[in-house]
């Protein structure tokens, strides 16, 4: 025997009530189509018609993006908003152009990813560093192991010209997975596009607050990474799974105090100031309490961590060298020193002599970090930053 279903309402017997129910039942089918229609997943981005392999393409902005803090630019790729242009130095606003450590994290279920992208420089790699690293992209995925998630590297691309197209990844099991793709180091984008399989579902991933920012020297702007997901900022935000901003530029490290302005717009966890390669001893000892103190009058409690200058490789055999490392090293302890004893909290200090390792292995010239360089960087920050962001709620204000 099929037991009966009770009905949702009861059928009335007045005129008055039938009609009421009637009304009451459109509202409900009205209801629940809206539900339908809301809950649709992924959520829609417009795409471009399939290509004739048969890959739709999705605008890159329109996913999640990080490493990218302000919301004004004058390039959709920009590192610093467009009335930077005219307040910061023309060397760092010419670097801020470059895509250094913005990243596009996203969900799709595709089984070939691929990745298009435009340039705006046709100098695709220096005589120290790759093309791969200057001008390529960079693809990790994230697995869920038993003792906890990791992002894996899955491919590069290798840019041949401005114009650029390469399938980084096919023939997946089609399920869902999450991808964070890495933007060029020393150049800038035009433009960029993913594509997926025709069916394929593509969406932003979740986006994150709260990012850990890096202020410094063409070190913290890629310089020498052989790829884009190799410098120490990408490295630690990858092992942190936090999001990261890179303000690194190439020779114009060097504590403008517009940059402590520009900085304070991010909400971040952590400030990260790493200037000494592009500043000797007294320009440390003039400029960095200095832009510390303003920096933390605008966002008060927020970690500021304070690093040394990296150890050249041929330190030992250059007297020059070694004296710039003694004594704008000496410069920033001095200035630490001071910050501290006027009260101000949560002001880390990371020494430099083991930032590169001390084999004079972790570099392609004496200065910037080779791939093993930027691991053994990445090694040095991450116990420092991981005891900063403790110190932080989260919800604004300090520990």
């Amino acid at each position: 025997m099929v037991e009966d279903i009770p009905p949702l309402y009861h059928r009335p017997s007045h005129p008055r009530s039938i009609r009421t129910l009637r009304i009451r039942h459109d509202i409900f089918l009205g209801l629940i189509a809206l539900f339908l229609l809301t809950s649709r997943a992924p959520t829609a981005i417009s795409a471009t018609p399939c290509d004739d392999r048969g890959l739709r393409w999705v605008d890159g902005d329109a996913l999640c993006v990080e490493g990218r803090a302000f919301e004004t630019r004058k390039s959709p790729w920009d590192r610093l908003p467009a009335k930077a242009e005219s307040i910061v130095r023309p060397p760092v606003w010419g670097n801020a152009r470059h895509s250094a450590g913005i990243a596009i994290r996203f969900v799709s279920d595709s089984s070939t990813i691929a990745v298009r992208w435009r340039l705006t420089s046709d100098r695709l790699a220096m005589p120290h560093m790759p093309a791969t690293g200057v001008s390529g992209v960079d693809l990790y995925v994230r697995l869920d192991l038993p003792d906890g998630p990791t992002w894996r590297w899955v491919a590069n691309g290798r840019p041949t010209g401005v114009e650029n197209e390469r399938t980084l990844v096919s023939a997946l099991r089609p399920v869902s997975r999450e991808w964070l793709l890495y933007l060029p180091l020393y150049n800038g984008v035009a433009s960029i596009e993913i594509g997926v399989d025709p069916d394929a579902t593509i969406e932003p991933a979740v986006e994150r607050d709260r990012p850990i920012v890096f202020y410094g020297t063409s070190i913290t702007h890629g310089a020498c990474a052989s790829r884009p997901g190799m410098t120490h900022v990408a490295i630690l935000g990858r092992r942190m799974d936090v999001p990261v901003v890179n303000l690194g530029f190439s020779g114009s490290g060097t504590l403008d105090p517009e940059m402590a302005d520009l900085m304070a717009e991010i909400e971040a966890s952590v400030y990260v100031l790493d200037c000494l390669p592009n500043l000797d001893g007294k320009r440390v000892a003039a400029r960095a309490a200095p832009f510390v103190r303003r920096l933390r009058s605008l966002r008060p409690g927020i970690p500021i961590v304070l690093v040394e200058d990296r150890t050249y490789a041929d330190a030992m055999f250059d007297r020059g060298k070694a004296t710039r490392n003694q004594e704008n090293r000496a410069a920033l302890r001095t200035a630490h020193a001071a910050l501290v004893d006027e009260g101000l909290d949560h002001i880390f200090y990371l020494d430099g002599d083991e930032l590169l390792g001390s084999d004079g292995e972790g570099t392609v010239d004496s200065s910037h970090p080779n791939d093993l360089g930027f691991v053994r960087q990445a090694d040095a920050f991450e116990p420092v930053l991981r005891s900063a962001r403790s110190r932080i709620d989260f919800e604004g204000s300090a520990r």
